[in-house]
């Protein structure tokens, strides 16, 4: 066998060169996919936490959506008819039966001019007008079980 000195790298050569490119791109490889999956998980502990909270607010959101949506206040707003608090509701019921006192109203024709429920001026009636030494009780209609109100005269 003749000895090459400094010539051409034979076949073998030019493999084990090929071998070396081959396996530093398979090392390149491994090194970006560690770096890949490091900042995945970090990127997955940081975010973790916030997808946890944004679904605990959406889950109130819903449960809160569904409240509304139940609720009679909704309702008592879009058709316009106000809320009183009973204090606010007396005052008046007595404001309007003082601006007109010889007139006579049904606990309807109330609500309707204070723009509240009937049931609701009923109720008030029944249960705190029936005591007031301002508000006359005059019972009409059959049997006497339907009532007309109107202030006292003085």
């Amino acid at each position: 066998m003749r000895k090459r000195e400094g010539g051409s790298p034979d076949k073998y050569d030019i493999f084990i060169q090929r071998i070396d490119f081959f396996q530093s791109l398979v090392e390149d490889k491994r090194r970006l996919q560690s770096e890949i999956e490091q900042i995945e998980s970090e990127y997955s502990e940081k975010i973790r936490p916030l997808e946890d909270e944004l679904a605990v607010v959406l889950r109130k959101l819903e449960s809160n959506l569904a409240r509304l949506e139940a609720s009679p206040v909704s309702t008592s707003v879009e058709s316009g008819i106000q809320k009183l608090s009973r204090g606010q509701l007396g005052a008046s019921i007595k404001e309007l039966l003082r601006t007109n006192p010889e007139t006579s109203f049904k606990p309807r024709d109330i609500a309707e001019a204070l723009n509240v429920k009937g049931n609701t001026v009923s109720l008030w009636f029944n249960k705190y007008g029936i005591n007031d030494a301002e508000i006359e009780r005059i019972p009409s209609g059959k049997e006497g079980k339907r009532f007309v109100y109107k202030i006292k005269s003085l």
